[in-house]
């Protein structure tokens, strides 16, 4: 059942650490993830950056970003994304500017404005106990910008040069999962990236904000929004529904305080849910496209047809490694 619509599809990896598992293995099969999705036609590869998740291995982008650039040569690698408050924007910019010189025309910088993590982390991150405000956010996207600029003849040099950002920056794209960073991403005319796959009921209202404040720049004449959405794809509705298990056992112990290794399929289905929990999983699972191939085209029709998305960008949190390429690859056969 292919879609009607094309779009390009990429990919969003956490690096997940499976109970049982290690973060070695993690990282390898994010390697592995990288390589396959680019056999089989992703056009972009994003890291996301958590911390303090002892499941998620992904909690240093720039450094993963510049391992799976190694490993592939066509795909674009990028940050879904880094959370700009964490870091002092000249690191950022001396980061991403080393990558884009060494794979150029291949690196992304996804910015996003939340700690992805909670306050004693993002406090030991920020080395600060005063938390960055949202007005702050603007002021350190153009500090990091500007570092990207090539020196202009006749004019002083900049007392601070991120070497060697200037004349290497990547695409600069806003994350967001509300409408702060949709109207900002508009009004400066960068491409915008927006989490559907965990703030579903935002999605609309975002990118029309988006759309509704976008002004042409030098990056972009027209709006570029991708969506991001959580799919896992199998055989059929049932394993699929087996290995979204996980996933929503994870998010609840997240939501409770109780980050872990990421659960086994099994470790979910003999987990005893209270009626309350039960509806809380079921209430993630209702914004996720779970379910054999028939009902995943079926929510991914729906999805473009309501969001209107330039892209779609996919994460599946699956465990077992040959699961989740199971996944992505029946995913990629139905957008095909």
């Amino acid at each position: 059942m292919p879609l009607s619509r094309s779009v390009p599809l990429s990919v969003l990896d956490l690096a997940i650490i499976t109970n049982g598992s290690t973060a070695t293995a993690a990282l390898r099969e994010t390697l592995d993830l990288a390589t396959q999705t680019e056999r089989l036609g992703y056009h972009r590869f994003w890291l996301a950056e958590h911390h303090n998740m002892p499941g998620v291995a992904s909690s240093a982008p720039a450094v993963l970003i510049g391992q799976v650039a190694a490993v592939t040569s066509t795909m674009r690698v990028g940050s879904g994304g880094v959370m700009l408050p964490n870091h002092p924007p000249l690191v950022v910019a001396e980061q991403f500017g080393m990558l884009e010189a060494l794979y150029p025309g291949r690196i992304d910088l996804g910015l996003g404005r939340a700690p992805g993590t909670d306050p004693r982390t993002a406090q030991a991150l920020r080395r600060s106990a005063s938390p960055l405000s949202a007005d702050d956010f603007p002021e350190q996207l153009g500090e990091l910008v500007r570092y990207f600029d090539e020196p202009v003849p006749g004019e002083p040099e900049p007392p601070v040069r991120a070497v060697p950002a200037a004349g290497n920056r990547p695409p600069v794209w806003l994350l967001g999962s509300s409408g702060y960073s949709a109207r900002l991403a508009g009004m400066l005319g960068l491409p915008f990236a927006f989490a559907h796959h965990f703030s579903a009921e935002n999605t609309l209202p975002a990118l029309r904000l988006y759309r509704d404040n976008f002004r042409p720049s030098a990056e972009l004449d027209r709006p570029y929004a991708m969506v991001c959405a959580s799919v896992i794809a199998a055989d059929t509705d049932e394993h699929a529904r087996w290995l979204a298990g996980p996933g929503g056992l994870s998010f609840l112990r997240l939501r409770g305080g109780r980050p872990g290794l990421f659960p086994t399929a099994q470790e979910a289905a003999d987990y005893p849910y209270s009626a309350l929990e039960r509806e809380f999983v079921e209430a993630r699972f209702a914004s996720q496209i779970i379910g054999g191939p028939e009902t995943v085209a079926a929510g991914l029709e729906k999805l473009l047809a309501e969001t209107m998305a330039d892209e779609l960008m996919v994460t599946s949190m699956v465990p077992g490694h040959a699961e989740r390429l199971r996944s992505f690859e029946l995913v990629a056969k139905i957008a095909a």
